[in-house]
């Protein structure tokens, strides 16, 4: 077992419920570190169903609620537990989406994988989905804000969350092969972050806020994948993603979430680079959804005016939706 950041904190008390079948005990966030990337025993962690849905379907989800999902375009909103602050993560995601996700292709008490865990956003969705879920990061800094946001247990839940401080590379070390129900990310943009920012889509008077001309980078480590320019990047990830698959049950589902850059006026396109990397390795893509981001985004300014139609990144992203392909009878 790898060593233990801290240690666990006493579960939370049993509440004293009417019927006492109504509540399941569950054991707070637990946080590891393994020692030098070297090779340690398997995680502990559940993911097997927990709820009586059929064998055929993918998902708990009723028939109203699926179709619903069925959109190519989605949008979120932000909640109160969410984190905007650019100081303590410079790329985040809603719990909304994350929970949009987790519940689409999968079932409860089954396995959630976050290879780059961040802020650990995915985590909390998972928490509140019931699901079992693990998050690796190569951040402790990250690892601790993963656990901050865990600490309050939840009663009626039996599934359990972990952060772990080790590098994507080392994943297979830790998790048994097709235990994964799901890997969902939002993964490093290439050298996106490695440069000063200038705020060019703001309006002028809103362009020189506390984020002007920082480099948001979440490390300069030369494992951070956010190190590195876009051809390299691509590789990295499909090795590391390679070596995910054989953790994915037959025809489960990973989804990444990406968007595109423009770097010295030219159109990075990071999604077809992935798309083309996790191809190569096993994946089969299945969806390409586009998180529309009009609603969270304001205050923006013109941009390329009147010389260079460029569209603006801010406003959408994209969903990367890839399964694993079903066994082939032989």
């Amino acid at each position: 077992m790898p060593n233990v950041l801290t240690s666990k904190k006493k579960a939370a008390r049993r509440a004293k419920p009417k019927k006492e079948s109504q509540f399941l005990a569950r054991e707070p966030v637990a946080t590891y570190s393994a020692v030098n990337g070297a090779p340690s025993t398997l995680l502990d962690i559940g993911h097997e169903r927990s709820c009586t849905c059929k064998p055929t379907h993918i998902n708990c989800l009723t028939a109203k609620e699926w179709m619903k999902s069925q959109l190519g375009v989605w949008e979120f909103y932000y909640e109160k537990r969410d984190i905007r602050d650019k100081e303590l993560h410079p790329a985040t995601f809603p719990i909304s989406m994350a929970k949009k996700v987790i519940g689409l292709f999968t079932h409860k008490g089954e396995l959630v994988l976050d290879p780059f865990v961040g802020s650990g956003t995915t985590l909390v969705a998972a928490r509140d989905l019931d699901r079992n879920a693990i998050g690796f990061d190569l951040q402790k800094q990250y690892i601790k804000l993963c656990q901050s946001r865990l600490e309050q247990s939840d009663l009626f839940n039996s599934s359990h969350q972990f952060a772990v401080q080790d590098d994507a590379r080392n994943i297979p070390q830790h998790l048994k092969e097709e235990s994964v129900s799901l890997i969902f990310t939002s993964p490093p943009y290439a050298n996106l972050l490695n440069r000063k920012r200038k705020n060019k889509s703001r309006r002028g008077d809103q362009r020189k806020n506390g984020q002007y001309l920082k480099v948001e980078q979440y490390s300069q480590d030369e494992r951070d994948l956010g190190t590195l320019e876009i051809d390299t990047y691509s590789e990295a990830m499909g090795e590391i993603y390679r070596n995910l698959l054989p953790l994915l049950k037959p025809k489960a589902h990973c989804v990444i979430n990406v968007p595109d850059m423009w770097w010295e006026n030219k159109r990075i396109t990071i999604h077809i680079s992935l798309v083309e990397a996790l191809r190569k390795v096993g994946y089969e893509l299945r969806n390409i959804i586009v998180w529309d981001r009009r609603n969270i985004v304001n205050a923006i300014g013109i941009f390329g005016w009147p010389s260079n139609y460029i569209t603006m990144g801010v406003t959408f992203e994209y969903l990367l939706d890839f399964w694993k392909p079903p066994r082939v009878d032989s």
